[in-house]
């Protein structure tokens, strides 16, 4: 099973044959890369997945490239990487003062990009490791695995997605919380308490046996939700937060 999820890159320019050729050099270094023409397609993409960051054009067609990144900003903690012409001095400092976290000038070049990506995320995972802002929170991940907390949707290391009941999910919300961790019937009963009714109604084990059919290899031999015995049940991996 991966280890980790490749970090997710949502890109809005609309030039096709430049979003092509960032794809193909991202996805060659470990990175997924979506690819959208118009603001509202990357705002769809914002609800629907996980991004790590954001790499957006300022010239788009009939759009206001700095406006979007004001309203990137406003929805999102998501980093943002500008891409502007090498004449666009003002859009550039108006873009780090609306909460942009570095710009690229065009053209340029694949690996200088790939370079000021990997810086970008590198800053944000050491404010990941900050205190908690509660609330905040967007996805999980963990052993290849990735919870989306905003579509309540989980992803398989494959990419496929898992369907959950409201009570698996809350589940392994409330694991993902407090990875590596035991956590009583108890505990995971008034932590799931907030989401979903449905934990009441069904027993903590039940739903956790569930989980482990959808989730290990062997369920009957778990190894990502481990039974602590006479305790209760312990997520065996470390987990990422993405905010």
């Amino acid at each position: 099973m991966t280890n980790s999820v490749a970090p997710h890159i949502l890109m809005l320019d609309d030039d096709a044959a430049i979003c092509e050729l960032v794809a193909e050099y991202l996805g060659n270094n470990e990175m997924r890369v979506t690819c959208v023409h118009t603001g509202s397609a990357m705002f769809a993409a914002l609800e629907a997945h996980a991004v790590d960051l954001v790499l957006l054009d300022l010239k788009l067609p009939g759009e206001d490239g700095l406006q979007l990144a004001r309203q990137v900003r406003e929805r999102a903690t998501v980093p943002i990487i500008l891409l502007t012409g090498r004449n666009e001095e003002a859009d550039r400092v108006m873009g780090l003062e609306l909460g942009a976290d570095d710009y690229v000038t065009k053209p340029f070049s694949p690996r200088e990009l790939l370079a000021r990506v990997r810086a970008v995320l590198r800053r944000y995972q050491v404010q990941a490791t900050l205190p908690e802002r509660d609330g905040s929170r967007r996805a999980f991940r963990f052993s290849g695995w990735e919870l989306n907390l905003r579509t309540r949707r989980l992803t398989a290391p494959d990419g496929t997605v898992v369907e959950l009941s409201n009570g698996e999910f809350s589940l392994l919300n409330a694991l993902c919380r407090s990875p590596q961790r035991v956590l009583s019937r108890d505990q995971l009963l008034s932590l799931s308490r907030l989401h979903e009714a449905e934990v009441y109604d069904r027993s903590i084990d039940v739903q956790i046996r569930r989980l482990r059919v959808k989730m290990e290899q062997d369920a009957t031999a778990p190894k990502l939700i481990v039974t602590e015995r006479g305790a209760g049940y312990r997520l065996a991996s470390d987990v990422d937060t993405l905010f």
